[in-house]
């Protein structure tokens, strides 16, 4: 078993662990609270007020959470939502814990590693149904199979994002601590623009187009995909604390549909979404084109070939089960998932009635 933790995880370990103190030592109350009254027919209808976290900055990634407000399905359910971006410095998890906020978007990872270590959180439905992970070589690197990778520099990113490349290399009868050298990836692909690794890990939906931006042709790369190779862990999910769902169980489904309507929108009027996400890009740190090709491909991993509108949203068992055993044979949960536990059905079958 790779046992070790990377010390990034361990250090949001024990930012959660102080946030459950804190969160317990509080008395429990639902956290929503009413917004300011509008007017709607004879009667004044309050929306209540809910706070949305996202894992990262305003990016097409969560195109169908900007497009539900924009459209107004937040209102619809009677929410006023507050969509809060993230960054490198937020854990979404001790946001949500900690009642900054009443959902957010978090890996199933990291979320697996939050409830092993106590933390009372739960899925109410799963976002992104493959994995967005593929590994890149460049031809010149002569890397055609990946037992060929064997002896090469492979880079990836550390803290709780390393394990679907360390489960590829295995599936692949390579030992991840002897057979390659594993780099820690930073937040640009310069690492692999300047030839110091041979492999680079990238993200269908962000890094993969950054490379093909710079100028380089697919003809140019040997490209390895996950989650085809049978070990693709899942990725986004929208989680609420335990207590607040079980105080707030009609919120919850509201939001939930709200958020998935959202996404069915932004997957079937794209360029109408990708302009709502740019509205909300105010620091010029990327573009309308990329944000494009984002949505284009984050759309395969949200409804992919085959799913209906109302499967958006949906837990495939299969999938939870091979992410769940992934991050107990790599030591990033100590304990067996429970994921009848973990995952709130309920909330999505009523969400997609």
């Amino acid at each position: 078993m790779y046992k070790t933790l990377k010390s990034g995880l361990m250090v949001v370990v024990l930012m959660l662990a102080v946030a459950l103190l804190a969160a317990c030592s509080a008395k429990t109350e639902p956290s929503a609270e009413p917004a300011a009254a509008s007017s709607g027919g004879d009667a004044e209808q309050s929306l209540t007020k809910v706070k949305i976290q996202l894992k990262w900055v305003p990016q097409a990634q969560f195109a169908g959470i900007y497009a539900a407000k924009e459209q107004g399905f937040f209102e619809d359910e009677g929410i006023d939502a507050e969509i809060i971006p993230g960054g490198p410095d937020i854990v979404i998890e001790q946001q949500v814990v900690n009642g900054a906020a009443d959902v957010g978007i978090t890996g199933v990872d990291s979320l697996l590693v939050s409830r092993d270590n106590g933390l009372p959180l739960v899925s109410l439905a799963q976002i992104s149904q493959k994995s967005s992970y593929r590994l890149i070589a460049k031809k010149s690197a002569g890397i055609t199979d990946p037992a060929q990778m064997k002896g090469k520099k492979v880079s990836t990113w550390f803290g709780s994002q390393q394990f679907q490349v360390l489960a590829f290399m295995e599936k692949n009868g390579l030992d991840p601590k002897k057979d390659i050298e594993l780099v820690k990836q930073g937040f640009t692909m310069d690492q692999f623009f300047n030839d110091q690794v041979d492999v680079a890990t990238a993200t269908i939906y962000n890094e993969y187009h950054v490379v093909l931006e710079s100028g380089v042709q697919e003809s140019d790369l040997d490209v390895f995909n996950i989650e085809d190779a049978g070990v693709g862990m899942l990725e986004d999910t929208l989680i609420a604390k335990k207590d607040w769902v079980d105080g707030n169980r009609d919120l919850a489904v509201k939001v939930t549909r709200a958020i998935l309507k959202g996404w069915n929108y932004a997957i079937d009027n794209q360029e109408e979404a990708v302009d709502i996400v740019m509205s909300n890009v105010t620091d010029g740190s990327t573009t309308r084109e990329h944000q494009v090709t984002m949505l284009a491909e984050i759309a395969k991993l949200i409804r992919p070939e085959g799913f209906t509108e109302q499967q958006v949203g949906s837990f495939v068992d299969e999938s939870f089960a091979r992410t769940a055993d992934i991050a107990l044979n790599y030591g990033l949960i100590k304990k067996a998932a429970n994921l009848d536990e973990a995952l709130e059905k309920s909330i999505y079958e009523e969400a997609v009635k």
